[in-house]
């Protein structure tokens, strides 16, 4: 792909976003095409129905969490990295509901082509554990639980940034380890 049509599909790509949240399902191939500063010709082009546009933001946002946790896997701070990432998932659900509702609708897999990040998301568990930022009683099972509750709440009550950072302030003292508590092995 040339330059210039990488730029242009990263552009499409995130003007559908913005106008995926702000607008849900009615979002206009035109309105995108406007914010991105490209001809709607641009858009069909690179995506040839809406369904094709919103795969394509699903496997963006997950290439982009999943690249996310790689460089928070070497943060110095495991514990500020982990709770980072979660935060940024519970972030990233709104949005990332919509579009998987739309592909659902259209019959689409909207988990086609996106990369599977519970492995980045363990490793991040275990270096938080290992730093003592985690109890070490959190398994994988029970923190997928966690953010998949935390999400769906997020979703379903359109929380706001206040709501959101005081309800994730609660889970997170939840999953700290009690004061007093032993170290980890």
């Amino acid at each position: 792909m040339r330059a210039d049509a990488r730029r242009n599909r990263a552009r499409v790509l995130e003007a559908a976003e913005v106008v995926l949240a702000r607008d849900g399902l009615s979002a206009s191939m035109r309105e995108i095409a406007s914010l991105a500063g490209v001809g709607v010709g641009t858009i069909y082009r690179q995506f040839p129905a809406k369904e094709d546009l919103y795969q394509a933001i699903v496997v963006d946002r997950m290439a982009r969490l999943a690249a996310l946790a790689d460089e928070l896997a070497t943060a110095e701070d495991a514990g500020e990295a982990f709770f980072r990432y979660f935060t940024m998932i519970v972030e990233d659900s709104t949005v990332k509901k919509v579009l998987v509702d739309a592909l659902a609708a259209a019959g689409i897999d909207a988990k086609a082509g996106t990369p599977d990040i519970r492995g980045a998301i363990e490793t991040l568990l275990v270096r938080a554990q290992d730093a003592g930022a985690v109890r070490g009683d959190v398994g994988m099972a029970e923190l997928l639980a966690l953010l998949s509750a935390t999400c769906l709440a997020a979703q379903h009550n359109g929380w706001d940034e206040g709501l959101r950072t005081r309800t994730l302030a609660i889970v997170f003292d939840g999953l700290r380890p009690s004061p007093g508590a032993a170290p980890p092995a």
